[in-house]
């Protein structure tokens, strides 16, 4: 589970740094392009040629498409009919998604887990928990859609990739997930209007090279190593994480007596998952 810690740590920082300066500022769908064209890169001194065109890679490619491509856009066109509270609050729903496709693939669904998922999404819930527009179904519609593409590739990942040669595969992955955002970016980019700060130009660099290249392995990786119970609930532990963050270092404003009674019902989940996993285990 280090892994998926370390990854949440990681994309705790990349959610302030993507709000703050790059999403209204410069266009979205070339932001997304650069970022996974960095994460191609990092990933492209590994690929072998033995491995291209070969089931397995065709899969990582499939899923790729699937678990960040559509799911990002998705998630950023669903700014165009709901708040960020609002995201953010439909968001908690993946674990839920998680853990139901993963337990119907085992044809095995149990009590600890349900419940573990449950806590998670309500602690999610207590943090985030804002007045909600009237008019967010096709919003809600649009996050929904998100959460299962990103929730689906997780599973798919985790239960179909072979585990002797992820890296040297990773890098289909984004050529997967690259395959629909170009698509956007020659339909509804206007290159010729797009001007990027060094800023921003160093920001994109970090969130390809680590938020995605690094981060994405490390999590689909990782996601191998624990039961789909553990990765569902750790799909929502970047929320209080990503508060702190914000707090820290931009000092937004928060609501403690949420937060912190929301933080310790989403963190007994995640001990709740952990400790029914082990003894499992054990016996």
């Amino acid at each position: 589970m280090i892994r998926l810690i370390v990854v949440s740590i990681i994309w705790a920082f990349s959610f302030s740094l993507i709000g703050n300066f790059i999403v209204g500022k410069m266009d979205t769908y070339l932001a997304i392009w650069i970022r996974f064209s960095i994460a191609f890169l990092v990933f492209l001194p590994f690929i072998k040629t033995r491995n291209l065109l070969t089931g397995n890679s065709l899969k990582v490619m499939g899923i790729g498409a699937l678990q960040i491509g559509l799911m990002y856009i998705f998630y950023f066109n669903s700014f165009h009919f709901l708040s960020v509270v609002e995201v953010a609050l439909f968001t908690v729903l993946t674990p839920l998604y998680i853990s139901l496709i993963g337990s119907a693939l085992e044809r095995r669904l149990e009590l600890s887990q349900l419940v573990s998922v449950f806590l998670v999404i309500i602690g999610a819930l207590v943090i985030k928990w804002s007045s909600v527009s009237e008019n967010f179904f096709f919003g809600f519609l649009m996050v929904q859609a998100a959460n299962l593409s990103f929730g689906l590739g997780q599973v798919l990942y985790k239960r179909y990739i072979n585990d002797h040669d992820q890296k040297e595969t990773f890098s289909l992955f984004y050529i997967g997930a690259l395959v629909p955002i170009t698509i956007l970016v020659a339909i509804y980019s206007d290159l010729s209007l797009i001007k990027i700060s060094n800023v921003q130009w160093g920001i994109l660099f970090w969130l390809g090279a680590i938020g995605s290249g690094l981060s994405y392995y490390l999590w689909n990786s990782g996601s191998k190593l624990v039961s789909y119970g553990e990765l569902a609930v750790m799909n929502n532990v970047v929320i209080p994480l990503a508060i702190i963050v914000n707090l820290v270092f931009w000092k937004s404003e928060v609501s403690w007596p949420s937060f912190l009674i929301g933080s310790f019902i989403l963190t007994a989940g995640v001990f709740l998952e952990k400790f029914s996993n082990h003894s499992k285990k054990i016996v």
